[in-house]
């Protein structure tokens, strides 16, 4: 079983083998919410489904309420994953051409959805190419299987809990976006700039290598002590701009061998809808 990552040859096999994957093809880009999928229909890895992070990996946008990518229903995501042919059994693995951080969302809704048999492809679609394995145009037609949901809510920490969490000299709070956008710079995407209050800041981009591939475990051990401090996994929280690739940080926190950290899904983009306490730098 695969649980974190798995590099591209290790996939090949797998796919080549007698119960090969489900593997799901996730890229998206925020400016341009179609490329993901006209980029798949160009050429993606053979067998793999398209999940759109908008239609199929988040709930519907209450205005005022929510982030800007709720968590999905879970028995709609779960009818969804049946139908891509994933079952309870089955092994999952995630790409996308963001270093992970669209994938990773895949991987964190499943196993909050109790199924831990799921990886992301290690560099994504670069380093699939990049190893010169084959890829189609084919839509593949997957067979339906039966998905049935074991909800890990104490996976996801909420709004009213991240407040609490501020208060609590044991709890890390830490947002995954990049630094200018934690300092309040450069924000193109939500209406308010800047952090939650008392956040630390570790970019999932530096979890990476710059080819995409992530780092090793003992590196990604080291760097989480040198930011974070020598905690217990289970008191960090991260977040970002709409809990999408702040999944990326728990995904290298459990490649690291560091279990245990949770998601502020609704992220800074719900922080703004219900709290004016922000810090701009």
């Amino acid at each position: 079983m695969h649980k974190t990552l798995i590099t591209p040859h290790a996939l090949s096999q797998l796919l080549a083998g007698s119960e090969p994957p489900v593997v799901v093809d996730t890229r998206f880009s925020l400016a341009d919410v179609e490329q993901g999928r006209r980029h798949y229909r160009r050429g993606h890895i053979p067998t793999a489904v398209y999940a759109h992070l908008d239609e199929d990996l988040s709930g519907p946008i209450i205005p005022g309420v929510t982030g800007r990518h709720p968590l999905p229903d879970p028995d709609a995501l779960s009818a969804r994953l049946g139908a891509w042919g994933i079952s309870n059994a089955r092994q999952v693995v995630a790409y996308d051409d963001a270093d992970g951080g669209i994938a990773a969302r895949l991987w964190w809704l499943l196993r909050w959805l109790g199924h831990d048999a799921v990886a992301v492809l290690d560099g994504g679609w670069r380093a699939w190419t990049a190893a010169d394995l084959p890829f189609t145009t084919a839509i593949p037609a997957p067979e339906p299987a039966d998905f049935q949901p074991a909800l890990r809510t104490g996976q996801v920490v909420e709004t009213q809990e991240v407040m609490a969490m501020r208060k609590d000299e044991r709890a890390r709070l830490v947002d995954s976006r990049t630094s200018d956008r934690f300092a309040g710079q450069n924000e193109t995407i939500d209406p308010v700039a800047g952090h939650i209050p008392g956040a630390a800041n570790l970019p999932y981009p530096d979890t990476a290598r710059p080819d995409g591939s992530s780092l090793d475990p003992e590196t990604l051990r080291s760097l989480f002590r040198k930011r974070l401090g020598n905690v217990d996994p289970g008191t960090i929280a991260f977040y970002c701009g709409s809990g999408v690739t702040a999944a990326r940080n728990v995904l290298a926190m459990e490649h690291a061998g560091l279990p245990g950290s949770r998601l502020y899904a609704g992220s800074w983009s719900e922080w703004i809808q219900h709290s004016k306490e922000v810090e701009p730098e």
